[in-house]
C-alpha cells in the first residue's frame, strides 16, 4: 500500500492534463463534482448519485442487470449503450480501493480507484494516471452522455471486411507458396551438399544431378517425417529460408529468444506460407501466421518468469486439482468438467508440429517439461502399464463420457501408438458397458459418447494425414459405433484463412470421408482480431467442411502481450461480426444430426447456409480459458489501472455443468496486459483504420453464449447415477 500511496503523488503528464481538460469540458457535471468534493470519498459519492440517477431514469432491466438479478446473453443484448456505461462506472465505484495481484507485473499490487485518480488529477495534478487511462475515461463518459452512440455495422460492412483476407486456396496465393517452397528446397539442397544438414533417412546419391535432387526433394515434401526432421531450429536458418526478409529488429529479438532458451521449431511446409514477396492484393494477409512463428520482445523478457495460467492443471500427487478432481497422473490426465477428461500420452504426441508464439503451454516449455527432442519421446515400456491405469480410472468414473486425446498434438503420435491408445479406450468402453448391464436404473455409470483428437497437424503439417491413418480412424469409428460411442471429432486449430491450402483441403477431405467431424478452436490474437478476419475464417472453414467450436481470447500474462486482443474486442466481434452467422432456431435439430452424417459435412453445411442466407455458421462460442476452472466470457469490467489496463471480473459459464466446487470458488479477476488504446495503436501499426473500431471502448460487459445442439451429448436410454467419483472437495 505504501507504494500505491507514493504513486498517488506522481504528477500527470502534459498529454494526460490535456485529455483531462477535454473530459471536464465535455462533462460539466463531472467537473462540478470533482471541484466541489473535499476528498476522494465525496467525489465517489457525487459520481455515484449522478450516474445512479441516469440509470434509474433509463429502465428497470438495467437496474436489475447492475444488481445481478437479471443476466444472460439475451439480457445483455437488451441493455442500451449508455446503460452499459452507467453500470461500468457504478462497478468502478463499488470496487474502489480493491487491491489485486497483477501477474503482468510479476505479482505487484494493482489498485483500482478511477474516480480517485480523476479527483487527484483535477485538484492536485497528481495520481500518476497515464494518457491511456484518460482516453478510456473520455470514451466512457461520452458513452454515458450519448455523445458516442454505437452504430452496428451492416452485412455489407462485414462482408467488405471479410473480403480483405484471401484464402490459401486462391490461385494467386497458391502460386506464391510454390515459389516459397522452391526457394526453401533449393536452400536445403545447398546445405545438404555442403554437409551443413545431414540425415540418415533423407540423403542424395552421389551421382544425382541438381535437377534430380530437386525432384527428389519434391517427393520428400509430401512426407511429414521429412518436415519434422528438417524443421528450423535457429533464427539464422529461419531468416535464410525466408529469403533474408526479416528486418534487423526482428532478428535481434529472435537472437535474444535463442539465448533465453526458447525453442524454435518451424517445419518447412508451414514456413512456406509466409510472404516474402508481398502481393499487392494480400498485404498483411499472412500476419496471423507470421506472429505465430516470430516471437515478441515481451515473450523474451518474461521467459523465466512465466507463471502457470490454469490452476486446475497444477496438480500435486494425491491431492485434488483446483476443480476438485483426483487424477491418476499429474502430467497425463487433466480434468475440469465432470463429463470430460484430457489424455496426454507419453509418446511423440507430447510434442507439436511447431511452436506457436502464443502457446498456452509456454510455462511448460520454460520448465523444460515440453520440448522438441523428438527422438526421446518414443513410448517406453512403462507407458503401456500407465495407459492401462488411466483406462481403469476412466472405467470407474461415474460421469465421464468424453475423452480428448491431445498433447502436444495427438497426431504427432505414430499410427501404431495412436491405435494402441484408441484400442485401449475401446476395450475400456466395452467393460464399462458390460458392467452397466448389472447396475440398476439410476445407478448406472455414464458411458463413452465422444472421442476427440486434439491436433494442429492438419494445419501445420497436412502431409501427416495419410491413407493409413484414415483407414485406422475409420476402422476405430466402425468398431466404437457398435458399442455406443456416437461422436468422433478431430479438434484442430486454424488461425487464418491463409492456412487453408490445397494440401490442407485434401487432408480435411480425407478426415471427413473417414466419418470424423472436424471442428476448429481459433485463438483470437491481435493479428487475427482485425475486422472481418475471424468471420472470413469461419466462412472458409465451412467451405471445406469444418465447423467452428471456440474462439478463444489469448490467455497468459505479459508474455503474450503482443498477441493479446482485449476481451472488449472479443465481445465486439461476437456482437458485430459473428452475428452475421446466427443460425435460426428452426435449423438446430438439423444441425444436431451433422456428426451422424459426417461424411457429407460439406453439403450439410452448405444447405443450412443457403436456406438461412448466411455466409457462415456461427457455431463457435467466444470464450476465455479462465485461470480458475473452465471457460467463460461472462464478465464485467470492475476496475482499471492507472495505465489504462482494464480489470475484469469473470463469472463461470452458467450454460454448462461444472464440478460442484464451482459454487464455492467465487468470481475470477483478470487484469488485462494492455489498454484499449495500446491495442488500437497496434491495429494501426498493422495498417488498420481504427475508426472502424469506434465502438470498442464501450464493450465492458460479456456474456457466454449457449452451446448449440450439435455440441451437446446424445441422451442415454437409461438413467445414470448422480454420484461423482474421483472428486474430493476441500473445504
Amino acid at each position: 500500500m505504501k507504494k500505491i500511496q507514493e504513486l498517488d503523488k506522481i504528477a500527470i503528464t502534459v498529454k494526460s492534463h490535456k485529455l483531462l481538460q477535454q473530459l471536464l469540458q465535455e462533462n460539466p457535471e463531472l467537473e462540478q463534482i470533482m471541484r466541489n468534493a473535499k476528498n476522494e470519498t465525496e467525489a465517489l459519492i457525487g459520481v455515484q448519485q449522478w450516474v445512479m440517477g441516469i440509470l434509474q431514469g433509463s429502465s428497470k432491466t438495467a437496474i436489475k442487470y447492475y444488481n445481478r438479478e437479471y443476466q444472460g446473453h439475451d439480457a445483455l443484448r437488451k441493455l442500451k449503450w449508455k446503460e452499459i456505461a452507467a453500470i461500468r462506472i457504478l462497478d468502478y465505484i463499488d470496487n474502489a480501493g480493491r487491491v489485486f495481484k497483477d501477474q503482468n507485473l510479476r505479482g505487484e499490487d494493482a489498485v483500482s480507484n478511477p474516480i480517485k485518480l480523476i479527483w487527484l488529477a483535477v485538484n492536485h495534478g497528481t495520481g500518476g494516471a497515464k494518457p491511456f487511462f484518460f482516453e478510456d475515461m473520455l470514451h466512457l463518459f461520452r458513452q454515458l452522455t450519448e455523445k458516442e452512440k454505437r452504430v452496428m455495422p451492416t452485412r455489407e460492412d462485414v462482408e467488405k471486411w471479410m473480403a480483405r483476407y484471401p484464402s490459401g486456396l486462391d490461385p494467386r496465393i497458391v502460386k506464391l507458396r510454390e515459389e516459397n517452397r522452391d526457394r526453401i528446397i533449393n536452400i536445403l539442397i545447398d546445405k545438404m551438399d555442403a554437409g551443413e544438414i545431414k540425415s540418415n533417412k533423407y540423403f542424395f546419391k552421389p551421382e544425382m544431378s541438381s535437377e534430380q535432387k530437386f525432384l527428389q526433394m519434391l517427393k520428400w515434401w509430401d512426407d511429414h517425417v521429412f518436415h519434422l526432421q528438417f524443421a528450423v531450429r535457429s533464427p539464422d536458418l529461419l531468416n535464410e529460408l525466408l529469403g533474408e526478409s526479416l528486418d534487423p529488429d526482428t532478428m535481434r529479438v529472435l537472437y535474444e529468444a535463442e539465448e533465453q532458451g526458447i525453442p524454435f521449431f518451424v517445419n518447412p511446409y508451414y514456413l512456406s506460407l509466409l510472404h516474402v514477396r508481398v502481393p499487392y492484393f494480400a498485404i498483411g494477409a499472412d500476419l496471423a501466421i507470421r506472429y505465430y512463428v516470430v516471437y515478441s520482445k515481451q515473450l523474451i523478457d518474461e521467459f523465466g518468469h512465466i507463471v502457470a495460467w490454469e490452476k486446475e492443471d497444477m496438480v500435486k500427487p494425491g491431492e485434488p486439482n483446483a476443480a476438485g478432481w483426483l487424477l491418476p497422473s499429474q502430467h497425463n490426465v487433466h480434468r475440469r468438467y465432470p463429463e470430460v477428461a484430457i489424455l496426454i500420452p507419453d509418446t511423440m504426441g507430447r510434442a507439436c508440429g511447431g511452436l506457436c508464439a502464443s502457446c498456452q503451454r509456454m510455462y511448460d516449455f520454460q520448465s523444460g517439461h515440453l520440448n522438441f527432442n523428438l527422438d526421446k519421446l518414443k513410448p517406453d515400456g512403462t507407458w503401456e502399464e500407465r495407459l492401462q491405469k488411466y483406462m481403469d480410472y476412466f472405467e470407474q468414473d461415474t460421469q465421464l463420457r468424453d475423452i480428448l486425446i491431445t498433447g502436444g498434438d495427438a497426431l504427432m503420435s505414430t499410427d501404431k501408438s495412436l491405435k494402441r491408445i484408441l484400442d485401449a479406450i475401446l476395450e475400456m468402453t466395452k467393460r464399462k458397458v458390460a458392467a452397466n448391464k448389472k447396475r440398476k436404473e439410476g445407478e448406472k455409470y455414464a458411458e463413452m459418447l465422444r472421442i476427440r483428437l486434439g491436433t494442429r497437424l492438419p494445419v501445420y503439417l497436412p502431409q501427416r494425414i495419410t491413407p493409413e491413418l484414415i483407414e485406422m480412424l475409420a476402422d476405430f469409428k466402425k468398431k466404437a459405433s457398435k458399442i455406443g460411442i456416437k461422436q468422433f471429432v478431430i479438434q484442430t486449430h486454424f488461425e487464418s484463412p491463409m492456412e487453408i491450402t490445397p494440401d490442407v483441403k485434401k487432408a480435411i477431405d480425407m478426415l471427413i470421408r473417414a466419418g470424423w467431424t472436424v471442428t476448429n478452436q481459433h485463438v483470437f490474437t491481435s493479428a487475427s482480431s482485425r475486422r472481418g478476419h475471424t468471420a472470413k475464417l469461419r466462412k472458409d472453414l465451412n467451405d471445406v467442411g469444418i465447423l467452428t467450436y471456440y474462439t478463444f481470447s489469448v490467455k497468459g500474462y505479459m508474455e503474450n502481450n503482443f498477441n493479446f486482443a482485449t476481451n472488449a474486442r472479443a465481445v465486439q466481434e461476437q456482437m458485430e461480426e459473428k452475428v452475421l452467422g446466427t443460425i435460426p432456431e428452426e435449423y438446430y435439430e438439423q444441425i444436431k444430426t451433422f456428426p451422424e452424417n459426417a461424411e457429407n459435412m460439406v453439403g450439410n453445411i452448405e444447405k443450412i447456409r443457403a436456406k438461412a442466407d448466411i455466409p457462415f455458421l456461427g457455431t463457435d462460442r467466444n470464450v476465455l480459458n479462465l485461470p480458475g476452472v473452465g471457460k467463460s466470457l461472462t464478465f464485467r469490467v470492475i476496475g482499471i489501472t492507472r495505465y489504462g489496463r482494464r480489470i475484469l471480473e469473470f463469472d463461470h459459464d452458467a450454460t454448462r455443468r461444472h464440478s460442484p466446487i464451482i459454487h464455492d470458488m467465487g468470481r475470477i479477476v483478470i487484469i488485462e496486459s494492455k489498454s484499449i488504446s495500446e491495442y488500437l495503436q497496434q491495429l494501426s501499426d498493422f495498417g488498420e483504420d481504427v475508426s472502424e473500431y469506434e465502438s470498442l471502448y464501450g464493450y465492458s460487459i460479456g456474456e457466454t453464449e449457449n452451446r448449440l445442439s450439435i455440441y451437446e451429448y446424445p441422451e442415454y436410454d437409461f438413467a445414470t447415477c448422480d454420484e461423482m467419483t474421483n472428486l474430493e472437495l476441500v473445504t
